[in-house]
């Protein structure tokens, strides 16, 4: 974790947005608790509508969140990789963050990366956003991609030329 540089907006007037937040089951603790605070940020941000979709582990994210990308005006995904012995962590990485970004991309739909990607358990429970956190990937991932789906609809507004 860097701790430093994070634009500190905490919340956006997002009324009227649909969102859609898919949540690996993988370190379920972990990610139930990041789950809560992006519901969380998604209410304080005025957002009535979530669609909740839970898969097994990281690398399921993409697609799901591909397919609430078609119905949504953003999306997060949620989710925890912890390194380990092998090269799989880095595997799962590359394929997690390369998929989101492509559905965002394809879909032009702002997906918000809320997967810790961390050396070791308590790196991730500093991210979590549980009580005595460092850091609410939770909230934050939220907060940003609402902020993007924003500056989107913004964009499209303005007529060209």
């Amino acid at each position: 974790m860097a701790g430093f540089g994070e634009p500190g907006v905490s919340s956006v007037d997002a009324a009227g947005l649909t969102v859609g937040v898919v949540a690996a089951r993988w370190h379920t603790d972990l990610v139930d608790a990041m789950l809560t605070r992006a519901l969380a940020a998604a209410d304080a941000c005025g957002v009535a509508d979530v669609q909740v979709v839970r898969v097994a582990g990281s690398v399921e994210l993409p697609v799901v969140v591909q397919a609430l990308a078609r119905r949504c005006d953003a999306v997060v995904a949620l989710g925890v990789v912890v390194r380990g012995a092998t090269a799989h962590f880095d595997y799962v990485c590359r394929s997690v963050t390369d998929g989101l970004t492509r559905v965002s991309l394809d879909e032009s739909t702002p997906v918000g990366h809320g997967v810790l990607t961390v050396e070791t358990i308590d790196q991730a429970r500093d991210r979590a956003g549980l009580p005595g956190s460092a850091e609410d990937k939770g909230w934050s991932s939220m907060v940003a991609v609402l902020d993007a789906a924003l500056a989107l609809r913004a964009v499209h507004a303005v007529p060209v030329g």
